[in-house]
């Protein structure tokens, strides 16, 4: 539904850039463009983190909602740089717009953001994809709302330059905001601790259930984000092996994971050690 309001608007505001020969409105309208094959990629992406896993892909498609993103973001990146470009060449001879007609196309625009935001809002907490979605789409609604300000500008004190200015405010917008989905994407691919997450506080924790003496080769790493993953080796008492202990230490270690820290570990792995083991560990887990 959004894609569809995006693209409708896009095709309006570039019609209205040509008319009343406003940079600001051809910069929201490529921005909106971004905006169109965004929410392609990302509705291509979600789709595709639907299938189910299989036996090569034993967590599905999930990722593609990480690639999706990054492919919103360096598309953002370069159409920031495109707008900049021209808008410091019309700076030195900025052309006459019709500031009436572009309060009307600005004012469409801003309403389609608004519809947008609105439909996008509930799964952006989810999932990186749809943030970058909603982010795109958010700032389209301040680079509207840049449009009608420059238009407003021009209407009432005929400085024509306030149209290329308000360009230079889209770009701003889009820039600080590409970089934010750059780093989380990044952070994902890094295989990165979750954001929320301290790992000494993990390891303490774990540490202080009954029977645990040491863990090791621990990491807590994102399919996605929202979708941290645990392993560990631990270290327990000899005993838990001959008196049937390991099971509730194994429980105790999960529930742990699960409940205790901000970030909810649901898909956790425990390798179950006496001490007398790590007389012929791997050199690769320390």
């Amino acid at each position: 539904m959004v894609l569809a309001l995006t693209a409708t608007v896009m095709v309006v505001e570039v019609v209205g850039g040509i008319v009343t020969g406003s940079l600001a409105l051809l910069a929201d309208a490529a921005h909106m463009l971004t905006d169109v094959v965004g929410l392609t990629i990302a509705l291509a992406a979600a789709t595709l983190a639907l299938r189910p896993p299989t036996p090569r892909r034993s967590w599905g498609y999930r990722r593609a909602e990480v690639l999706g993103a990054s492919l919103q973001a360096g598309l953002l990146l370069a159409v920031g740089v495109l707008i900049a470009v021209e808008g410091v060449r019309r700076l030195a001879a900025p052309p006459e717009i019709t500031p009436g007609l572009v309060l009307v196309f600005g004012a469409v625009g801003l309403a389609a953001n608004v519809v947008g935001l609105v439909l996008l809002s509930r799964g952006r907490a989810h999932s990186i994809n749809t943030r970058a979605a909603f982010l795109e789409v958010a700032a389209d609604g301040l680079g509207s709302v840049a449009v009608l300000v420059s238009a407003l500008v021009v209407l009432l004190t005929g400085w024509q330059r306030a149209d290329v200015v308000a360009s230079f405010v889209v770009v701003a917008l889009i820039v600080p905001r590409t970089l934010s989905i750059l780093a989380e994407v990044t952070r994902v691919l890094l295989e990165a601790a979750p954001r929320d997450l301290d790992l000494d506080q993990v390891r303490a924790h774990l540490l202080e259930q009954a029977h645990v003496r040491a863990v090791h080769d621990l990491h807590v790493t994102e399919i996605v984000a929202g979708l941290p993953v645990l392993t560990a080796h631990v270290v327990v008492e000899d005993s838990c092996f001959r008196d049937g202990h390991a099971p509730q230490v194994l429980d105790a270690l999960q529930a742990c994971a699960a409940e205790h820290f901000p970030v909810g570990i649901e898909h956790s792995t425990f390798q179950l050690e006496p001490a007398s083991h790590h007389q012929h560990e791997s050199p690769a887990h320390p």
